[in-house]
């Protein structure tokens, strides 16, 4: 899911990454809205692996898609990024009104801001990437976080008016630009090495593994010695945005998209084309994931008050249904209907 323009030649790991950081957001989504905590202790535990970590993963990716686009010697890229991203925020608002959820409208405001770094070093990338969390820290502080949130019913009043959609969307919703653009500008920094370098993609996937371990070592190690109130202060979930959380979010986008390059380095990997194509259709398939997806779950009595291992095998099901269908689309056309909108709509 990328509103930058395609690279004259692509790396199929970014493409494969695509397609699991996709299998993990439907995941999530598809518990938050069919789920209540009561499946399976295995079922809980697997789908806590992908809580704000697939999101995490697709915000890196468009980090790295956006710094492709924005290389020395490209031009015009200014106007077409800003009218992509206008384009993702009004679809954003629309899934808003269905999934409060939806990430489209705060990846719009990512590339907007982003467009502002482009040319700064890597150093302040990297340096404004750790800053962020700490930042959202010292925010606690000064705001509300729980203003405007219904934790009983994860809903949120106000979000479509002044001043809850700014707070929402800079403080406390659910993909906050502090400290969420410190994914991608992790993700714009890599974009600035040799992906397709064999080297750099077993340092890429070594750094995540080393960020995962150190994230769940700290949750895990210091989380018993603390009381219940305390036990944000060591959570790895992605509500709130706590510093380990952006740690362990950062290392699990690493190694998705250091192994996925690492994976596709051997041409064998071609048994794996279908997933790849589908991963370069996921916008089309993030929106219908909401519109047809949630749909079907509403229309057969199953949102709310369901065990976990249901909201899994529905995700399954949806994700084997999307491949199937990406399948039958690339034999006519090479776009998604969603990315040729956007294109048609936005250049």
């Amino acid at each position: 899911m990328s509103t930058a323009p395609r690279p004259k030649t692509r790396l199929e790991g970014l493409d494969f990454a695509r397609f699991l950081a996709f299998v993990g957001m439907v995941l999530v989504n598809f518990h938050i809205v069919m789920g209540d905590e009561s499946g399976a202790a295995w079922a809980d535990a697997f789908l806590h692996i992908f809580e704000g970590k697939a999101a995490a993963t697709f915000v890196m990716l468009a980090g790295i898609g956006l710094g492709f686009a924005t290389k020395p010697g490209r031009k015009n890229y200014i106007p077409v990024i800003l009218r992509r991203a206008a384009f993702l925020f009004a679809i954003g608002l629309l899934n808003s009104l269905i999934f409060p959820a939806d990430i489209l409208h705060y990846y719009a405001v990512y590339f907007v801001i982003a467009l502002l770094f482009v040319r700064s070093s890597t150093q302040v990338l990297i340096g404004t990437a750790v800053s962020l969390p700490f930042i959202f820290v010292a925010m606690l502080f000064v705001f509300n976080y729980d203003a405007g949130w219904d934790w009983s019913t994860l809903t949120y009043s106000g979000f479509f008016e002044y001043p809850g959609f700014v707070r929402n969307l800079f403080f406390n919703g659910w993909h906050p630009v502090i400290p969420w653009m410190s994914f991608f500008f992790v993700g714009l920094a890599l974009s600035r090495l040799d992906l397709g370098s064999a080297k750099i993609q077993t340092k890429i996937l070594g750094t995540g593994t080393a960020a995962l371990i150190l994230a769940y070592a700290y949750s895990g190690l210091i989380g018993p010695t603390l009381g219940e109130e305390m036990k944000d202060l060591v959570s790895l979930l992605p509500v709130p945005p706590m510093p380990q959380y952006v740690l362990a979010g950062t290392g699990a986008g690493l190694f998705v998209i250091g192994g996925s390059l690492v994976l596709f380095r051997t041409e064998r990997m071609k048994i794996l084309q279908p997933l790849v194509l589908t991963g370069r259709q996921t916008l089309t398939l993030y929106i219908l994931h909401i519109f047809v997806g949630m749909g079907v779950l509403e229309a057969f009595g199953l949102i709310g008050g369901q065990p976990s291992e249901n909201a899994i095998l529905a995700s399954f099901i949806f994700a084997g249904l999307s491949v199937g269908y990406v399948s039958a689309w690339q034999i006519i056309f090479k776009t998604g209907p969603i990315e040729w909108l956007m294109r048609r709509l936005a250049g």
